[in-house]
């Protein structure tokens, strides 16, 4: 496998994303983006994307911060997250920089690409799909489902999966009955929202532990079956 550091820019902003692929296979084949949690670009995000490079796609993890910064702590995140999310079109920015960055590599077919996130890059995702992003699905894992820009009515490619546990204060039961009736009056064709049960915040990371955010807790079981989840849909849509 093959894996190295991409720098790319959005506008005046420098990133530093990285790539997974498998450089002995043959032909372009589908990209996925992967996007990062509050903490920014680190080993977690990194380790999906070898892993969906043994899938046999090309992954490239995106660096929505700059320059690949890393939060320390709660407020860090919340000063990281808060100035992309206070202005989405800046943050949609930040996501289409990488999805093109992906879609420029000669591994890759262009016509063939997918999201997924986890935390903040659920909502990145889902953010992209709401603006129309040429994308085959998007993945949210345990994602905030709240926007200020919601889903126009036919604006919607890409099948959209949302991975989120029932006891997550991040998406309430509010906010995921919001977001449904977001996707029916978007007439957005294919949609999922899998909730599973007893599970909080952050069940996809193992360094989930409750330390740095009580309600964010690992769930193995949770987390085989959403990555189950995401493989069966991206079988359908990506081949």
């Amino acid at each position: 496998m093959q894996v190295r550091d991409v720098d790319y820019r959005c506008g005046e902003t420098s990133l530093r994303g990285y790539l997974a692929l498998d450089e002995n296979a043959a032909g372009p084949r589908p990209g996925v983006a992967v996007f990062h949690e509050g903490l920014g670009l680190g080993e977690f995000a990194m380790e999906r994307a070898r892993r969906l490079a043994g899938l046999g796609y090309v992954a490239f993890a995106a660096d929505m911060f700059g320059d690949r910064r890393q939060a320390t702590n709660l407020q860090e995140v919340a000063t990281l997250v808060g100035e992309l999310r206070a202005e989405p079109e800046k943050l949609r920015a930040r996501g289409r920089a990488a999805l093109e960055t992906l879609a420029a590599l000669p591994q890759v077919d262009s016509q063939r690409l997918a999201a997924i996130g986890f935390c903040f890059g659920g909502s990145v995702v889902l953010e992209l799909a709401r603006e129309g992003a040429e994308l085959k699905a998007v993945v949210s894992f345990h994602g905030v489902l709240a926007t200020k820009l919601r889903a126009q009515p036919g604006l919607v490619k890409a099948s959209v999966l949302v991975c989120t546990g029932v006891d997550d204060p991040l998406a309430p039961p509010d906010q995921i009955a919001d977001f449904e009736n977001e996707m029916r009056t978007g007439g957005v064709k294919d949609w999922q929202v899998i909730a599973y049960g007893n599970t909080l915040h952050g069940f996809t990371n193992p360094a989930a532990d409750g330390s740095m955010l009580r309600t964010a807790l690992y769930n193995e079981q949770a987390d085989r079956r959403s990555w189950a989840s995401m493989k069966s849909l991206f079988d359908e849509v990506l081949t």
